[in-house]
């Protein structure tokens, strides 16, 4: 399997799940910004929209979207249980990646990571989070995970709430989720994964940096995927 993926976008969650997993994976990086890989390839030659994750797999089949690809992640190693099985148990884990993919990545936070968006806009979008995150909240208040185990859904929520660093979500209002994301970021997959990831989005940054022209500020940040 080959992986695309942008630095601290929500293809964290795939990385995380694939080491979770096991798997044999490789793993190309996407400039956010270029949409060009490490290798200079136009990475719209695979995912004509530029977005990321993507997930190649044999026979050059590319499966696009965070929820499906986590799922075939999980169902390609059912050793991992990082999906359940039996059609209930599917279901709650669909929920999971539905609402997180819905509610806080494109509701809440793609707003508030767009530098280019109004100011009503992101006003209106953080008007959501006391509803959303206060509903993940109640469900983890007794629980460890957001099902009976760790699954891909995890993965994908601490990827989520990592961007709350950098926008006006304060997480510490509602105290189970800090207290999660700090258990999480504790299993060896989920810190091996962050780490590595850290590191490029520095590196990439970096790169930007001395690429904008002389005299000119940050470029803004309009991808609603990252942090």
């Amino acid at each position: 399997m080959k992986l695309y993926f942008s630095p601290l976008a929500c293809s964290l969650s795939a990385r995380i799940a694939l080491y979770e997993a096991g798997a044999d994976a490789s793993f190309i990086e996407v400039d956010a910004k270029t949409k060009r890989t490490e290798d200079g390839a136009d990475y719209r030659a695979t995912h004509p929209l530029g977005l990321v994750p993507a997930l190649e797999i044999e026979g050059g089949e590319v499966v696009t979207e965070n929820a499906a690809i986590l799922q075939l992640i999980a169902d390609r190693s059912p050793q991992a249980e990082l999906a359940p099985r039996e059609p209930l148990g599917r279901a709650r884990l669909q929920q999971w990646l539905s609402f997180i993919g819905t509610e806080l990545h494109k509701a809440l936070y793609v707003p508030l990571l767009d530098k280019a968006a109004p100011a009503e806009v992101k006003a209106y979008a953080l008007a959501k989070a006391d509803a959303r995150l206060g509903w993940v909240a109640e469900r983890l208040a007794a629980r460890e995970f957001l099902l009976d185990r760790f699954s891909v859904a995890d993965a994908y929520l601490f990827a989520v709430l990592n961007w709350s660093s950098v926008t006006p979500v304060d997480l510490k209002r509602w105290p189970a989720l800090p207290a999660y994301h700090a258990r999480l970021q504790e299993r060896p997959a989920v810190a091996r994964a962050f780490a590595e990831e850290r590191e490029r989005y520095l590196r990439e940054l970096g790169r930007h940096a001395k690429a904008a022209p002389a005299g000119a500020g940050p470029a803004p940040v309009t991808d609603d995927r990252r942090a």
